[in-house]
């Protein structure tokens, strides 16, 4: 499984309004319980929430890779969101988040989840990848872009 078959269009999310980390978060549940009717987005939310209580997603160069388990997913579940603003979220290298790559997984999908994180993280960790993202102008170019850099990852 990669994450091109787990990250559709519609869940790459352009110009997203960011204010703080809780609000991103509450707004990426809200809208994925409203396209997975087996989600409940306090469920999600709560999920995330505690998994950055851990320690922070934020994993530098303005990128974060929220991720959490959910009993209620049936299979693993990919959102992208370009924020419009970046917004802090404590990211270890103290820089301001506006890439934000989010994962949900069954809660037993221990080697898939591992897998899939360490693909966004590879994708997320290239520098060129990232300014591709950040140049784009629009839903569909994010996409293409996104879906480029996790093909030539996974060829890697």
């Amino acid at each position: 499984m990669t994450l091109e078959t787990i990250l559709p269009p519609e869940r790459t999310l352009f110009d997203v309004p960011g204010g703080s980390k809780k609000r991103v978060l509450e707004f990426f549940s809200t809208f994925i319980a409203q396209n997975t009717p087996s989600l409940d987005s306090q469920e999600v939310f709560s999920r995330l929430i505690g998994r950055e209580r851990l320690g922070s997603t934020g994993i530098g160069h303005g990128v974060a890779i929220p991720h959490s388990r959910n009993p209620h997913c049936k299979a693993p579940i990919a959102g992208f969101l370009k924020l419009a603003d970046a917004i802090d979220f404590d990211a270890v290298d103290g820089e301001p988040v506006d890439l934000v790559f989010v994962l949900l997984v069954p809660e037993a999908a221990d080697d898939a989840h591992l897998a899939l994180l360490g693909q966004a993280a590879a994708v997320m960790n290239d520098a060129d990848t990232r300014h591709a993202l950040r140049r784009a102008d629009s839903q569909h170019a994010l996409h293409e872009c996104l879906v480029e850099a996790i093909r030539r990852q996974s060829s890697a």
